[in-house]
């Protein structure tokens, strides 16, 4: 196979910056797996939703990022506390990504939980579980850029849930 060259290379024919929602369908174009990230609010209840945004940032220190739009009623729980756990969903919890990213209440009364020993919920049945601390928030555009160190982790012999294109996807074959 002849590998392309950059120079003569044509960019595709894109959209004009402000077309959000062809921008919304470009990045659906990046695969990502689904977290529910879950805290407790000052107020002592179980806040809980779903996020693709999650990602790897450092391994020394560890360290993760996530983003919450400023709109979102959430905001202001995750803004005060301090500790959070990133739930990475398994390829059999579409419905517990869903429920998560609902605005219906009780969520946690329907969804099997436990606590951790900062009293963090995290979800059973997660293909991996990263309780954190956060070290940063700061805004960016419409979304609040959270960066955080990860104080504990586990994982489970459990395929993750995948999002592309607007929908949900399991883990293919290895190439």
């Amino acid at each position: 196979m002849k590998p392309h060259s950059i120079a003569t290379a044509s960019p595709p024919a894109g959209a004009t910056l402000g077309e959000t929602r062809v921008l919304r369908v470009a990045l659906g174009q990046f695969a990502t797996g689904v977290t529910v990230i879950t805290t407790r609010a000052p107020d002592g209840s179980f806040v809980g939703l779903t996020a693709n945004s999650f990602a790897a940032l450092s391994l020394e220190p560890p360290l993760i990022t996530w983003a919450l739009r400023l709109a979102s009623h959430h905001l202001p729980s995750f803004r005060e506390v301090e500790r959070f756990v990133v739930n990475v969903l398994a390829e059999s919890q579409v419905e517990i990504s869903r429920l998560f990213a609902s605005g219906a209440d009780d969520k946690f009364g329907q969804v099997a939980h436990a606590e951790n020993r900062d009293g963090m919920p995290y979800l059973h049945g997660a293909a991996a579980w990263f309780e954190c601390r956060r070290v940063s928030q700061q805004n960016a555009g419409d979304h609040c850029l959270f960066i955080a160190e990860v104080e504990r982790y586990s994982h489970a012999e459990a395929a993750p849930l995948l999002f592309h294109s607007g929908g949900y996807f399991t883990l293919g074959s290895r190439l």
